[in-house]
Order: C-alpha cells, then structure tokens, then sequence
C-alpha cells in the first residue's frame, strides 16, 4: 500500500539515520492524521517507558550489575506528555506506561492524570512487577488508571528469587490483591514461559486466574536479557502452552480477539476467564503490529528488536517545533521493517535490553 504522505529521499536518509537538522522537516505540510508505514500498517498504540529503574533484576530483562542513565536524560513528565499529546494527534489512541519499573519513579498519578486528560487517548494502561502496587494502587485508581498488567513468572518463592534476584513474591501477590479490592479491570497477568522453569506451573497459573479473575498471559522467551543468555532451546513455545493447560482446563480460541493484539486470547470453554499467549517467536504476528515505543530516554522505536531509533528528546529541548518532531515520527514509522527477523539468519540482538527499551 502506498504512503500518501511526503517522506525523506534515500539520498536524505543515505546516513543510516534520520537528519538532525530542522530544515529538513520543513514546507512539508500538515502532519498526517494517522501513521502508516510501507507495509499499510497503522499504528495506534504507544508504549512509553518512564524510566530505565527498577527495584528487580529479572534476568531475562537486564543485569544483575545494571547501570542506568542520568536523571538529566530521562525525559520529564511534560515532556513525555507533549510527545504523547503530539502522537494522539496522529492518531495514536492506545498508551502503555512502562519501565524499567514505572512505579519507582516520583509522582506517577501526576503523569496518570495528565495522560487521562488527553481528548483523543481512549486507552491508558501501565505494566508493573507489582512490587508497590499495594502502597500505589489507590493513587493510580483515583488519577484515572483502570488497566493494569502484572509481571509475575513463578508462584514459588524460590524460584521467584532465582528469576528475579529479589525476595518480593509476598509483595507482588499482596499488590495483586490490593489492585483487585480497588477496582482495576481487567488485571493481567504477564509470565515470561522458558523451558525448564515454567512447566510445572502452568496449570497453576490458569487455576489462579479462574479463581480470582486475572487474565493470565504467557510470553515467550525473546533475546532481550542483558547477559545474552537467551538460547533457542529455552524457548517454552505457545503450542505447549495451549496443549497443557486445554489438557485440564479446555481451551477455544476467543474469536474477539483483535489481530493487532500481541496476545492470543483463549476462552475456558465453561466461561472461567481465559489466558493469553504472546507467541512473538514461534508464531510472530509482525503483519499485524500497531506498537510504536518510546524510551526513558526520548528515543522512538518502531520496534522492539529495532537497529535504529529516532532522537526526539534533543531536537525537543532544543526548541523543535511540534511540526518538526511529528515528522520525525512519520519517518520512523514509514522506515519500519516487515518484521522483527528473530527466526532469519541475519537476526541481530539488539544493543539495548529490555528494559533500556521498555517492556
């Protein structure tokens, strides 16, 4: 499908990047209302990382010794909210808050509320571990956040401390439980599926979601760890996944679920719920990706396993026009790949980690 949109020439773009000089962006017209890339795919859903912190070290997100950026270089909240209040314009009406670990960062109901009050957002929702969601929960619920997802890859302490270098299963489950009693819905539960890990529990996990409502989902193992341990024979596939839990609970997939949505969604077949599973390995669902990120840092990738990424943080405080950083969006998204190559032979692992990225 065609882009009717005026876009950077290859000779403008012969750096490998985007230019960094505004009068590239200029007499090019009103910014488009929706954002297309080559391949006819609309995006609408952001993902903001608020910060690279975090209070875990999951080791399949960062290093046990991290190092994160100045504060200096982490956007403030006006800004996220300007860049956001921007991409609503082009259409962007979806918006996930997330880190490194969202709610460690000072005053997170103040950037809820401004995110809430944006006309054009219809969805605002936040990932957490859920560590401080019990002390957190009722702010967040009172400034107008209603969806929530929760990482938690293990109900067993041991092995939660294994995965995550932190004693804080208690917290996350006492968290669940306080955003529950405050009314968020629906909670999701995010487990990242590796083999020889996740196995044995995830009868477990589709038990606990019937008996208290959370919407369980399964993510497979990507190669985003900071100490490449990622290996293909870890991979807990979603084939596995269905076939184990339909073997105690029966499973029908939910024939509502969006193909834009990165989860697979199955129904339990006597109406308990369902589970999801975010297959981005062995059954990715490239074609359909609507997701834009922005990082802790003001960086915009069009995708999670991106080479390149747009400055918008420095042409921001520079003074750029609100013309000048929508174009630069455009052209990020008019440069996206058909696909994120993790099952090519020329896949290249990010330098970044996950949470360098956002989650």
């Amino acid at each position: 499908m065609a882009i009717d949109i005026p876009l950077l020439t290859g000779a403008q773009l012969s750096s490998g990047g985007l230019p960094e000089a505004p009068e590239a962006y200029a007499g090019r017209g009103p910014l488009p209302e929706r954002l297309v890339d080559s391949f006819g795919r609309v995006h609408n859903n952001l993902r903001i990382s608020i910060t690279d912190r975090c209070n875990f070290r999951c080791v399949y997100c960062m290093p046990e010794e991290a190092t994160f950026a100045p504060r200096a270089h982490i956007l403030t909240y006006e800004e996220i909210v300007r860049l956001a209040e921007l991409m609503t314009r082009m259409g962007v009406d979806k918006i996930r808050l997330t880190g490194g670990e969202p709610t460690v960062r000072r005053d997170l109901p103040t950037l809820v509320g401004a995110l809430r009050s944006l006309p054009r957002l219809r969805d605002l929702s936040l990932t957490t571990n859920g560590a401080r969601l019990r002390e957190t929960a009722e702010e967040l619920y009172a400034a107008g956040l209603r969806r929530l997802n929760v990482s938690l890859d293990t109900l067993d302490a041991a092995k939660f401390l294994q995965i995550t270098r932190r004693d804080f299963l208690a917290e996350v489950l006492a968290g669940l439980r306080e955003a529950k009693r405050v009314g968020f819905d629906p909670i999701k539960v995010n487990a990242v599926a590796i083999r020889d890990f996740t196995e044995a529990e995830l009868v477990d996990f589709a038990r606990l979601g019937r008996e208290e409502g959370y919407e369980v989902r399964f993510i497979e193992f990507m190669p985003l760890d900071g100490e490449d341990r990622w290996d293909r024979a870890q991979i807990l596939s979603a084939a596995e996944i269905r076939d184990t839990i339909h073997a105690v609970f029966p499973l029908e997939l939910d024939p509502a679920c969006s193909p834009h949505d990165p989860a697979r969604r199955y129904r339990f077949r006597d109406g308990r719920g369902a589970i999801g599973i975010i297959a981005s390995v062995t059954e990715p669902f490239c074609a359909d990706c609507n997701r834009l990120r922005l990082t802790a840092d003001g960086k915009l990738r069009s995708c999670l396993f991106a080479m390149e990424e747009t400055d918008l943080k420095t042409p921001l405080r520079a003074g750029a026009s609100d013309e000048e950083l929508g174009w630069r969006v455009v052209d990020t998204v008019a440069r996206k790949w058909a696909g994120h190559m993790i099952n090519a032979a020329g896949f290249v692992k990010p330098e970044r980690n996950m949470s360098q990225i956002g989650g």
